[in-house]
């Protein structure tokens, strides 16, 4: 509605009228209208809540009800709607998508394809069925042969071979007894057996990116990953053809086989190997990208596709591997690539690919919600932006806008690389946020620019002056903050653990802090982030400081910063907030958060689901909830603040503790006893190194109290928001409801 909609009906007259007396009448109906509006909404919406595809999510499980489908209790009870960690909740446990398919569903019941699609429609998990009894080797009848069934192995088929165990397995195996879905001990290869291999890895994309030469092998040997370390390239996934067909590689997010990647035929007798064109080419899974030779009329490079025809699928594990000339290697499991002795590209090599990760953290092309102030002025950097760099965009706003538009906004609008170096001065009340532009994931790189004085990307703001790091990977350095910044907001990012990172993804510099704060009073809030540890330096630089009322320090510990007050100290702890976060100090005996030379860092904390690799040495916590303490915590006001449903590591002093582990477990216990439940409950991570496809993932073995153990039944730390328990105990009850009498279903998380 119009404001004055309601004013508008009015007939002239009383409008004259109102005129006359300063419009009381119309600010009247201007009120009378924001309710009008809001009933009319509400009436509106009581159409749309017909249907599934419409309706609020509130009536979902009433039209649920009037077609007999029947919520899994066991997943758990739905939570209050007013928060909207509730609401999140609330949909994994009453899937709209499963209601909407529900009648679909039972008039397919005990069809095999019908499996992955309950996959789909009850948990959001990609899956491929599978029916064991046809991998069983069996005497056949030698009137009814079936020649693609029960074969012996065949040594000499190495991509049949490669497939062994997996989802996709070809090969006869001997009948196992056990049942799939045994508690106790599992067994897969039975005639009643079938089994749904479920991915819960997402496939990510990467579009025109810089892939990093790899100069300690060669120059002409190169990463798809812009940092350097290996990383398997995944699948773009493509749809499935038919409801009906059975899922295959190319409709799973998994990742890209060598065998599968290349492509063999004999051509007039000659035998011949090549990539995949399923898997190679523009729009595909891979790409990779040379400069043209010349620049078009406008200034701006242009990029041509290496043609699949000079591709070639090889094993690059230790870089000895050369393709012959004017060919190209590619290793899908490792992510490299090599070009032949003396023809790689001057100009760099551009990549496109797919990375496997389990959710939507530390940036990259999804996505992702963005805020600015109301009134900004925004600097488009990048290829089809205005300007090429950011030290351009920040020079023209600091010495030609800053006056008249005091909040700026820098987007990047590609992903690519960009090697610059970046010092960042805000006055007073002035804002700016650098930040990627929706489904981009840019890269900054910090380099070693000056041998007597850091190299890290600082920015420094006077009173109520306030900084964003939005959907950016920096690597090489860290982030330092300075002066009397008001505010510090990272989100969506990562600064990279260590650094950097090699090949093997260990970090180069492990003991460095990704994050240092020397701001007096900051407030900094990081969420849905990777971040190295935190420093916060107990002393304020010189700059900062009255030199002629400054205290006589007379203490090492007063020297230290830990041991005194007035100028040049900290006086009040700053306020760190961090929520849905990896924060990992590359070891659990390193500090995540601390402060140089201090038992404890000046800083108040407050942590909601996270993952912590590392120790926390903090001032107080106010809050921690649902997270995973990988290292001992040492807080200096234990009476303050409080813990509540996560994980911490023995001897650590903490505030009061609430339904937290390995307490819950250990009390009530002594001696050996206590520390085998101590041990049973211990997290465990499938890999704790960024830059792998499972980082930080909780694996299968983990205690249920970890997997189970935060406020609302999901699991603890980073990964708390995918409700992935939820999930499963939906699809399994959804199994047992559709599969074939007679039949034992079982989930294979394949990653």
């Amino acid at each position: 509605m119009e404001i004055d909609h309601l004013y508008e009906l009015l007939p002239t007259v009383y409008r004259l009228r109102d005129a006359e007396r300063g419009y009381p009448l119309q600010a009247l109906l201007r009120v009378i209208g924001e309710q009008v509006e809001v009933v009319e909404e509400d009436i509106s919406q009581l159409y749309e809540n017909w249907f599934i595809e419409t309706c609020d999510d509130w009536v979902v499980p009433y039209i649920g009800d009037l077609i007999g489908w029947r919520q899994v209790h066991d997943a758990g009870e739905p939570s209050a709607v007013a928060t909207a960690q509730g609401r999140a909740r609330n949909k994994i446990l009453i899937p709209r998508r499963e209601v909407a398919n529900t009648i679909r569903s039972r008039r397919r019941k005990g069809t095999l394809a019908l499996l992955e699609l309950l996959a789909n429609d009850v948990a959001g998990w990609p899956a491929r069925a599978v029916e064991f009894f046809r991998l069983l080797g069996w005497t056949q009848n030698i009137r009814l042969p079936h020649r693609h069934r029960g074969n012996t192995t065949d040594v000499r088929e190495g991509a049949a071979l490669e497939l062994i165990g997996g989802p996709f397995d070809r090969l006869a195996h001997y009948v196992n007894v056990r049942r799939i879905n045994s508690k106790h001990s599992v067994g897969y290869l039975n005639i009643p057996s079938v089994g749904l291999f479920v991915c819960r890895l997402k496939s990510y994309p990467i579009v025109q990116t810089r892939a990093f030469c790899v100069e300690e092998a060669s120059p002409d040997c190169f990463t798809f990953s812009v940092l350097g370390n290996d990383t398997p390239l995944f699948t773009k996934v493509e749809p499935e053809p038919d409801p009906s067909s059975i899922a295959g590689e190319l409709n799973l997010p998994v990742a890209i086989r060598r065998r599968a990647f290349e492509v063999r035929e004999v051509v007039n007798g000659v035998l011949k190997t090549h990539v995949s064109k399923d898997y190679y080419g523009e729009g595909k899974s891979v790409a990779i990208w040379t400069r043209k030779p010349a620049k078009d009329r406008h200034g701006k490079i242009e990029l041509q596709l290496v043609p699949p025809a000079r591709i070639i699928p090889a094993d690059l594990s230790d870089w000895s591997y050369r393709p012959r000339r004017d060919r190209v290697a590619v290793d899908p499991v490792l992510g490299r690539l090599a070009f032949p002795t003396g023809q790689s590209p001057k100009e760099g090599v551009w990549v496109s690919y797919h990375y496997g990760f389990s959710a939507d953290l530390g940036g990259g092309e999804y996505n992702r919600m963005l805020s600015q102030p109301p009134e900004y002025k925004l600097y488009r950097v990048g290829a089809g932006g205005d300007l090429r760099s950011i030290h351009a965009a920040l020079r023209q706003w600091e010495n030609y806008d800053a006056a008249a538009h005091p909040h700026a906004v820098i987007e990047i609008v590609d992903s690519g690389v960009y090697v610059e170096q970046i010092n960042v001065t805000l006055k007073k009340d002035q804002s700016l946020q650098l930040r990627a532009a929706n489904r981009q994931r840019p890269v900054i790189r910090l380099l070693d620019w000056h041998t007597d004085k850091p190299d890290a990307l600082s920015v420094t703001g006077e009173r109520g002056s306030r900084f964003m790091l939005d959907g950016l990977l920096v690597t090489g350095r860290g982030l330092m903050i300075e002066g009397n910044i008001a505010e510090v907001t990272i989100r969506h990012s990562t600064l990279v653990p260590g650094w950097t990172i090699d090949t093997d993804c260990e970090p180069h510099r492990p003991a460095e802090p990704s994050l240092e704060l020397f701001s007096s009073h900051a407030r900094v809030a990081i969420e849905h982030s990777i971040i190295g540890s935190i420093q916060v330096h107990p002393l304020i630089p010189q700059e900062e400081v009255d030199m002629e009322s400054k205290p006589t320090v007379k203490s090492a510990a007063a020297e230290s910063g830990c041991g005194d007050i007035g100028h040049g100290f900290r006086v009040d702890p700053i306020c760190l907030h961090i929520t849905d976060t990896i924060l990992d100090a590359t070891d659990p005996g390193n500090e995540a958060i601390g402060a140089p030379g201090c038992p404890v860092a000046h800083a108040r904390l407050t942590i909601q689901r996270c993952t912590v690799l590392g120790q926390i040495q903090v001032h107080a916590i106010d809050l921690g909830e649902n997270c995973i303490f990988q290292g001992r915590i040492t807080v200096a006001r234990s009476q303050e603040g409080c813990l509540r449903f996560c994980y911490v590591t023995s001897g650590s002093r903490t505030p009061r503790r609430y339904e937290c582990q390995p307490d819950l477990v250990t009390s009530g216990k002594s001696g050996d006893e206590k520390d085998r439940e101590a041990s049973r409950v211990e997290p465990r991570f499938n890999s704790i190194r960024y830059g792998r496809p499972d980082y930080c993932q909780l694996s299968d073995d983990s205690a249920e109290e970890i997997t189970r153990g935060a406020d609302d039944e999901s699991e603890m730390g980073a990964f708390h928001d995918l409700y992935q328990p939820q999930r499963a105990k939906n699809l399994r009850a959804r199994l047992d409801e559709y599969t074939p009498a007679g039949m034992d279903a079982g989930i294979i998380f394949i990653n």
